[in-house]
C-alpha cells in the first residue's frame, strides 16, 4: 500500500538518521536496525558538535539535557534538543534536532525526526515519529500485542505481515495526538493528520484527515 511507504509518510531531510532508510519500503523494516545505526553513525559525528557521555550515547553539544534525565545507550540526542526532568531513555534511541522529551517521558527503539514533541508523561516504544509529530500529554504507543503475536497492520485493503512481535506506530510528518491517546501495535498514521483526544487507535488512519473515532474518521477541510 502507497501511503504506507517511508516516502509518502516522512521528509526525510529532516533527520540524522536518514541513511538507515535506504532500501526500506515500510518504515516499520528499520527497527530492527537502530541500534546498531547508532553504534555506526555515533562513531562519525564531529566531536565540534557532539561530545560522547558514557557508553554509546552521543549528545549535541547545544542539546538542553535536565540533570534529572536518564539517557542509556545507544543512544543520540540532536542539535538544540531538549531532554526535560525525568525523562527516561532507555537506549536505541535517537532523538532529532530540536525535538523535546518531556518530564517523566519513556523512550526506547524509536526515531524521533526534527522537532518532534513527546512532552508530557509518553511512552513511545519501536516507533518512528515524522518532522514535527507531537503527542499530547500522556498519549502513548502500545508496542506488544495482549496475545503475544506478531503484529499484523490492518488497511482497507486488508492486513500487511510486519514479521514483528514489537511494533509500536508509525507517525508521518506533522501529525497532532490527543491527550490520553493509545495508539495501537501497528499503528500508521499518514501526515497531516490529527487524532482526537482520548482516542484509541489501530491499523491506518489516512494523510491529511480528523480521526474522531473508528467509525469517524474525515478529511480535513
Amino acid at each position: 500500500m502507497k501511503e504506507l511507504t517511508v516516502k509518502e509518510l516522512y521528509t526525510l531531510e529532516e533527520t540524522i538518521a536518514k541513511d538507515i532508510f535506504e532500501g526500506a519500503t515500510y518504515p516499520w523494516e528499520v527497527l530492527p536496525k537502530i541500534s546498531s545505526f547508532i553504534l555506526e553513525l555515533g562513531s562519525t559525528l564531529p566531536e565540534e558538535d557532539y561530545e560522547k557521555r558514557g557508553e554509546n550515547v552521543w549528545v549535541a553539544k547545544s542539546a538542553k539535557i535536565a540533570p534529572t534525565a536518564y539517557i542509556n545507550g545507544p543512544a543520540i540526542i540532536g542539535k538544540d534538543a531538549e531532554v526535560r526532568h525525568c525523562a527516561f531513555i532507555r537506549g536505541n534511541a535517537i532523538v532529532g534536532e530540536g525535538a523535546v522529551v518531556g518530564n517523566s517521558t519513556e523512550l526506547k527503539n524509536v526515531i524521533l525526526f526534527n522537532k518532534v514533541q513527546v512532552p508530557h508523561y509518553n511512552y513511545v516504544g519501536d516507533s518512528i515519529l515524522g518532522y514535527k509529530s507531537h503527542m499530547g500529554a500522556g498519549s502513548i504507543t502500545s508496542n506488544v500485542k495482549s496475545d503475544k503475536k506478531l503484529v499484523v497492520i490492518h488497511t482497507p485493503e486488508g492486513g500487511i505481515e510486519t514479521g514483528l512481535k514489537k511494533f509500536g506506530a508509525m507517525l508521518g510528518d506533522n501529525v497532532e495526538v490527543g491527550c490520553g491517546t493509545v495508539l495501537n501495535p501497528g499503528s500508521v498514521v499518514g501526515k497531516e493528520t490529527n487524532i482526537y483526544p482520548l482516542s484509541m487507535v489501530r491499523g491506518y488512519v489516512p494523510a491529511g484527515s480528523i480521526y474522531k473515532n473508528k467509525n469517524e474518521i474525515v478529511e480535513k477541510q
